[in-house]
């Protein structure tokens, strides 16, 4: 028996090694099974091309990652691997909170709700038969989109996960859109020190899917994996996806010190985010001193009232003087903002804009709301999911608040990211971390906005 554990191609400008999928692979061959991992994001894999894989390498099994983005990309490529006769498992967070949707629209076997490692191996290691694991679904046990479920088992203790396959990775592939779109060397690597996320943000569905949990691996885990990327791989930079690395100042000192006593001259960056309330100027300078040049920030909104709604637990004080805090390390620190959230007016998206383009960031960040299964606004405004919005979600928001409509939401988008990048300060304080690549996705993403 071998698996596939494959990344949809989908749509994306931004393009990261994944992490879950090798630490499931990795998880798997510590038990003696088989599999490679397919991006067929990062190589641009037709379903098509995947299946001649699978023929080619002998594969009988897929194990496909899902988010809500993806869902209607990975449900065809499932569809298509079963009318060739191999089994299909999916996990991710899209399947965790829509399993039976899932199943419905995939025609899978098994869909994997919460992490994955345990449950997926125990399934392997049952012969893709489903005896009651935990966390394992398939439409033999689920009959509706109301059926409650269990989370699969987690790993307790992070350092007892063996490295994902940094010997079959490819990481010059990883190069020209990095996560954060800056770069400022390569190659590039990609790491976790963290999985879970504490806070109570009712846009995100990140709480919800760790169950307000955190676990941190040990910093000499961390320093042993990034010691191997860059004396056997030649590493030279690496992206924590950590969604609150900085949560907990004590740790964060502890490795930025261990950082330096190693002599790792590597960069590093954490573009997945930081809340600003868990960075001071110790924090900073410490990170800045063990050779971090950047992060990212979540604003989401400079009005007191929707942050207060969306229960961000952050005040716009907080942030500013975060935001200034980076500029005075000279940090690339790019904002995160989201337009559409409850509450939003025109006037609520000019103070956003405003507060951002007076801000000293380098770099932001302009979504449109989206309501995500799993989040907290999932729930109280009582979403269905609709699979027809997924395609290009800036050209046909997915909820609107009373207060605006769809063409005010998708004409201040585009107007936010033109106003704030087509700005000389900007532009020159780019210019040195830009590649050709990703400046031809900057514009890129410029004309899908004037198309839009």
């Amino acid at each position: 028996m071998k698996i596939a554990l494959i990344k949809p191609n989908n749509s994306i400008f931004v393009r990261a090694y994944p992490l879950g999928l090798g630490y499931i692979s990795s998880y798997l061959k510590q038990n003696n099974i088989d599999s490679i991992v397919i991006d067929a994001s990062i190589d641009n894999l037709s379903d098509t091309q995947i299946i001649d894989i699978f023929k080619k390498e002998n594969i009988t099994v897929a194990g496909l990652s899902c988010t809500t983005a993806d869902h209607n990309v990975v449900a065809r490529l499932s569809l298509n691997l079963k009318k060739e006769g191999f089994k299909v498992v999916i996990g991710g967070i899209h399947p965790t909170f829509l399993p039976f949707q899932t199943l419905v629209d995939s025609g899978a076997d098994f869909v994997i709700c919460g992490e994955g490692e345990i449950a997926f191996t125990k399934l392997a290691l049952n012969n893709f038969v489903n005896n009651g694991i935990k966390g394992v679904y398939s439409l033999d046990n689920l009959k509706s989109t109301t059926d409650r479920v269990e989370f699969a088992e987690t790993v307790k203790k992070l350092d007892e996960l063996p490295f994902p396959p940094w010997e079959k990775v490819q990481f010059k592939k990883y190069n020209s859109s990095p996560s954060g779109q800056i770069r400022k060397k390569t190659p590039i690597a990609y790491l976790v020190a963290s999985r879970g996320c504490l806070s109570k943000c009712t846009f995100c569905a990140s709480p919800a899917f760790s169950q307000k949990h955190i676990r941190f691996r040990s910093v000499e885990n961390i320093i042993s994996e990034i010691k191997e990327l860059v004396n056997v791989y030649g590493v030279k930079e690496i992206k924590f996806l950590d969604d609150t690395i900085t949560l907990h100042k004590k740790y964060m000192l502890e490795l930025c010190a261990a950082l330096l006593k190693n002599k790792l001259s590597i960069s590093w960056a954490c573009y997945n985010g930081v809340r600003a309330d868990s960075l001071d100027e110790e924090v900073v300078a410490a990170m800045k001193l063990a050779g971090c040049y950047g992060f990212s920030i979540g604003v989401e909104s400079a009005n007191p009232d929707i942050l207060k709604n969306i229960r961000k637990d952050e005040t716009i004080e907080q942030i500013s003087k975060a935001i200034n805090l980076a500029h005075k390390y000279k940090m690339m620190t790019n904002g995160f903002f989201i337009f559409g959230l409850p509450g939003e007016t025109k006037e609520t998206m000019r103070q956003t804009l405003n507060f951002a383009l007076k801000s000293n960031l380098p770099l932001a960040t302009f979504a449109i709301f989206s309501v995500l299964p799993g989040s907290e606004l999932w729930h109280t405004l009582n979403w269905k999911f609709d699979r027809n919005t997924l395609d290009n979600p800036n050209s046909t928001p997915t909820w609107i608040s009373e207060s605006i409509t769809s063409a005010d939401l998708i004409k201040f988008h585009k107007k936010a990211f033109l106003k704030f990048y087509f700005r000389p300060k900007i532009i020159f304080g780019l210019v040195s971390f830009l590649n050709f690549s990703t400046i031809k996705n900057f514009f890129i993403r410029v004309k899908l906005f004037r198309k839009a």
